[in-house]
């Protein structure tokens, strides 16, 4: 896919992995609608993004309001007239095992990683249809390739997002859509310090916790960016980012079940 010219919705596009992705698309010369519930992220990126001469439109957004949503492709419509990306890029953490996190943290956190995902491509495949080259990207994680304990809620939406991506990617077989699912591995992003743990933690338990993850966010997500706008362009359907990432997915694959034995003690 040739990116230049093109317009890309972009959620989460505030901060991280979402800034980055816009950036290596503006250099390419692709328009941007950058969504986020960070308003001021957003404009941080924009005005990162204005030096590459590229129409930007901002959009405040939160992926878990279905009213939200459904009124964003109007809106990216009336500054673009056309809609060729979307990266549903949007996502949240949640630390703790399934018996400690709360009911309602765990709909909180798959509303936003899953369900804000199914509701964006409901919402653009239609305008998708319209270009004669469209791309839906769906970033998962390391953690929708292996699912490690205190993740059951994380694991579980990045998981779901994997199986939608591949369902749909089949559906849409022979239409102008092509659709990517994006495995990054630790990426140097703010998401574990922003990440909820369980109530009534003691702070020293969350400072552990949080340095202990924050350890394994190593790539710049300005590489990682670069990753998978380079992915986008050569068509590649998955996206594994980083060595951590390769070596779960060739794990997971021998060991299907006993992977988690090695990978604990490197944890």
């Amino acid at each position: 896919m040739n990116v230049h010219n093109r317009v890309a919705v972009i959620t989460g596009a505030g901060s991280g992995i979402g800034r980055a992705i816009a950036l290596a698309l503006a250099r390419r010369g692709c328009h941007l609608a950058l969504a986020d519930i960070n308003e001021a992220g957003l404009t941080q990126t924009a005005d990162a993004a204005k030096q590459h001469n590229v129409r930007i439109s901002c959009h405040l957004l939160d992926v878990s309001s279905k009213t939200m949503v459904q009124a964003l492709p109007a809106l990216v419509l009336g500054s673009h007239e056309r809609i060729d990306i979307v990266v549903n890029n949007a996502g949240v953490a949640l630390g703790g095992s399934f018996e400690q996190i709360s009911e309602t943290d765990f709909d909180w956190l798959m509303d936003i990683n899953f369900n804000g995902l199914v509701r964006m491509t409901r919402a653009f495949l239609p305008a998708l249809r319209a270009s004669d080259d469209a791309c839906l990207v769906n970033i998962s994680s390391l953690w929708g390739l292996a699912s490690p304990a205190g993740q059951t809620a994380y694991s579980a939406s990045k998981f779901a997002v994997r199986g939608f991506s591949n369902s749909l990617r089949h559906e849409l077989a022979g239409s102008p859509i092509s659709v990517v699912v994006v495995h990054p591995g630790g990426i140097a992003t703010s998401i574990a310090q922003n990440a909820r743990l369980p109530a009534g933690e003691s702070e020293a338990k969350t400072q552990r916790r949080r340095a202990r993850v924050q350890k394994m966010l190593r790539m710049p997500p300005e590489q990682a960016g670069e990753i998978i706008v380079r992915g986008i362009e050569k068509g590649k359907p998955r996206i594994l980012i980083g060595t951590d990432a390769r070596i779960i997915s060739l794990l997971e694959r021998i060991l299907p079940v006993g992977y988690w034995n090695l990978m604990k003690n490197v944890m």
